[in-house]
């Protein structure tokens, strides 16, 4: 886009604003209102004549994965007028789950996420940036922000607010999973009220995301993967000055990226995609990476659902040693060298497509040129000595889920389960039982009507998982949901099993006592139930009407699709006329 020149010390191409979407606000005599606006705010005539970035971070005062956002977003800032664009700072929502989890509020989890993408189109259409840096804490509002990269199309770079530290409590590392297990344990009579408080008052030491293998932790993993993000960016804690220099790099970085014309879906390619699902298997990570995955695929129109995503889970070994399966959390895993030191020893022994174009202007192969896998740590194995052959996670299909489900397997050693189904409607009505001791050993526990029409929202079941678990029974009962799990969630807990409750999937014609069994060796999950009796219970089954019939959760209901496809509310890439990108 024109000749070479130097800014504060970097080599940069000229880059000619009248192509770029900013333009619309900021070139030619009709503009000037809009330039009127831009003085206002104390910008200056060069600043006016430069590249527009969006800088988009989901700082707010909710929880700890938000709290440092806003502070990192000035340094981004720094890096993008170093490289001779313009930052303009913006916010949007996110809905924490830790805090949302196991009442009524966790219902907006998943549907935030849609909101967090609509948000940031909307302000980059609005207002014509040319371009977008990232910075996302919680679950959902990192693939949020990368599915709004995607959509629009303009140069971008991710990067995550990183993990929060470990807490310490008598003498062990702790996170928040201890904390949500504490409770289980105190329904149980193991420790007393006062554990529970000394407990919760050191789980959670420092700013950033919940520090295990969760899904926070999980999407700063793919994005890396995927290539929207610095290699190595999304390791360091969010207390750690290291993430200043990785912020300024990324700020400097979308300028080379718009200078080069290099674009979202020049990276989120199919190999892209498997090469983000492969990291999720080899780290054990959340069950949650199989909704964001196609969610973030069909922003760009390519067919990666949940089978193709479980394909690409069976076929990957299980190598990083991280909680809530393993011994050790996201910043055992940054001093053990990160990201890179997975990515390389999969592409070392070919899982991952080295081709991929990344937002340095390289390959994924070109950027671990110089990485060398460490043999001195003990977090991540060797992918050819695997802690197993099998992905962390897997998914299943069978006559209880035509569209499948997802388990997390990392850390379990029984893959088999069969036993009586004991059947909830609602997750509230499921932690009181839990709460109460009044389940059975060998049961199947089913929470239904919790996906994403039926909930709506697709609720996470963590406080049910954790309580079960904390009572010592994590290995002696099933769980099964057309809802979600946590990242955090360990056991043999059976997420997004679909057709869903709330459309008449098989999962609602379910009664106490039937015969489930699940087979996460196979990839199996069925009912011991006739297709003729089946059909039979499909005839006098009705729907069920939520307590939701107004405002968001209503319009999510409405419009949102199945789990298979990543419980998306549009319709995607495929059906673009145009993207903002080429306005």
């Amino acid at each position: 886009m024109g000749a070479s020149f130097r800014i504060n010390g970097y080599a940069m191409k000229k880059i000619d604003k009248t192509k770029l979407p900013s333009r619309h606000v900021s070139v030619g005599p009709e503009r000037a209102p809009h330039r009127s606006y831009y003085y206002a705010m104390g910008m200056t005539k060069q600043q006016i004549n430069q590249p527009f970035v969006g800088v988009a971070t989901t700082w707010n005062e909710a929880a700890p994965c938000n709290i440092s956002l806003a502070r990192q977003a000035q340094v981004v800032k720094k890096g993008v007028s170093a490289a001779g664009g313009t930052p303009r700072e913006f916010t949007t929502i996110t809905v924490t789950d830790g805090i949302a989890m196991g009442h009524q509020g966790m219902k907006s989890s998943l549907i935030s996420r849609e909101v967090i993408a609509d948000s940031v189109e909307l302000t980059v259409r609005g207002h014509c940036y040319d371009a977008l840096v990232g910075l996302a804490g919680c679950d959902k509002s990192l693939p949020g922000l990368m599915m709004a990269m995607v959509r629009l199309n303009i140069p971008s770079v991710f990067i995550y607010g990183g993990s929060i530290m470990p807490g310490s409590f008598k003498g062990k590392d702790v996170t928040v999973q201890d904390v949500f297990e504490a409770v289980g344990q105190y329904a149980a009579g193991k420790i007393t009220e006062d554990d529970i408080h000394a407990l919760e008052e050191v789980a959670c030491p420092t700013a950033g995301s919940c520090g295990g293998q969760f899904t926070a932790n999980t999407m700063g993993g793919v994005s890396e993967a995927l290539g929207l993000a610095l290699p190595g960016s999304a390791g360091a804690p969010a207390p750690y000055e290291s993430r200043d220099q990785l912020g300024f790099d990324s700020g400097r970085t979308v300028m080379e990226l718009i200078a080069n014309n290099i674009r979202p879906r020049d990276i989120v390619t199919l190999k892209a995609l498997q090469n983000a699902a492969a990291v999720v298997a080899a780290t054990g990570g959340s069950t949650n990476a199989a909704l964001h995955l196609p969610a973030i695929a069909h922003e760009a129109g390519i067919k990666f659902d949940l089978h193709d995503v479980g394909r690409i889970f069976h076929e990957t070994p299980y190598i990083a040693d991280l909680k809530p399966g393993g011994k050790y959390v996201q910043k055992d895993l940054y001093e053990a060298g990160g990201i890179p030191i997975i990515m390389k020893t999969l592409l070392e022994s070919g899982y991952l497509h080295g081709d991929c174009m990344t937002v340095t202007g390289k390959t994924v192969k070109e950027n671990l040129k110089n990485v060398v896998f460490p043999k001195d740590q003990v977090v991540v194995h060797s992918a050819k000595k695997p802690i197993s052959k099998t992905g962390g996670v897997v998914t299943l299909k069978g006559n209880l889920a035509p569209e499948g489900a997802i388990v997390k397997v990392a850390g379990m050693k029984n893959l088999l389960f069969s036993g009586p189904a004991r059947v909830f409607d609602c997750e509230e009505d499921a932690f009181k039982a839990v709460e109460a001791g009044k389940y059975k050993d060998g049961e199947v526990l089913v929470i239904r009507y919790e996906g994403p029409r039926g909930g709506p929202g697709m609720r996470e079941m963590l406080a049910t998982t954790a309580a079960i678990y904390g009572q010592g029974r994590g290995d002696k009962v099933a769980l099964i949901t057309d809802g979600r799990f946590s990242g955090a969630t360990r056991g043999f807990c059976i997420g997004h099993v679909g057709p869903e409750a709330a459309v008449g999937g098989p999962i609602a014609l379910l009664k106490n006592g039937d015969i489930i069994s699940l087979d996460a060796v196979k990839g199996t999950i069925s009912v011991d139930l006739s297709a003729k009796e089946l059909d039979a219970r499909k005839k006098s089954w009705k729907p069920r009407e939520h307590d939701y019939q107004s405002g968001a959760l209503w319009r999510y209901s409405q419009i949102v699709g199945p789990a298979e496809g990543g419980a998306v509310t549009h319709p995607g890439g495929k059906k673009e006329k145009k993207t903002y990108a080429d306005i």
